[in-house]
């Protein structure tokens, strides 16, 4: 199989906002008094924010309204972008600059596919922004992964076929969406929580794509 395309996910995978989103959650979380768990907070990656929010009120069982969800989605977002403010070049994830040279260099297109809606700030404080040939974010999707929608449409945006693409995540939502696309899934992180992607590595530190890339 010849591969034209990388897609990757934003969090976990080229930057790790993670703590910031957690912090976000557990400060909402004094709302209805409940704090969220580290565990959790990990079932929540790659996850919309309003499907975040809805499995966190299951957690709590707490049920409520519609106008609170709002109002509530809104102070979430507005903490975390305060967050976020300071982010810079030094939060890129090690070894990503190198690995996405080493990929455009060779030739792939690169397209980022992740749920978050502030994924094009995050890209453009940390400097990323220059090696995206597509964005697409939870601003341009309706259904959350592991539906393909967000893979798909990032294929369909380069004008290049599903089995043509190789995904990155750190999810196991993530690698679910990519499999449901017909792509191909490399899973960043623990073996155990990725044991669906088709290889898993720890990070990109010293990654060679001539050799991750050839299947």
């Amino acid at each position: 199989m010849t591969y034209k395309a990388c897609l990757f996910d934003l969090d976990g995978v080229l930057v790790d906002t993670a703590i910031y989103h957690f912090q976000a959650w557990k400060n909402l979380g004094t709302k209805f008094g409940y704090a969220l768990t580290e565990e959790q907070n990990e079932l929540l990656k790659g996850v919309s924010r309003v499907e975040s929010l809805n499995r966190i009120l299951t957690w709590a069982n707490y049920s409520a309204t519609e106008d609170q969800k709002s109002t509530w989605l809104i102070e979430k977002n507005e903490n975390y972008l305060d967050l976020i403010s300071n982010m810079n070049p030094s939060e890129i994830l090690p070894g990503v600059l190198d690995f996405l040279n080493q990929i455009k260099q060779a030739g792939y297109k690169i397209a980022l596919g992740s749920a978050s809606k502030n994924a094009e700030i995050i890209l453009s404080k940390t400097g990323l922004i220059e090696w995206f040939d597509l964005i697409i974010d939870g601003n341009k999707v309706t259904k959350s992964k592991p539906d393909p929608e967000v893979f798909l449409k990032g294929a369909s945006g380069l004008g290049i076929l599903p089995t043509e693409c190789i995904v990155f995540e750190d999810a196991q939502a993530g690698v679910e969406a990519a499999k449901a696309g017909n792509m191909r899934a490399i899973g960043i992180g623990d073996v155990e929580m990725l044991r669906q992607a088709d290889k898993v590595i720890p990070n990109f530190v010293g990654i060679q794509a001539s050799e991750l890339l050839q299947f």
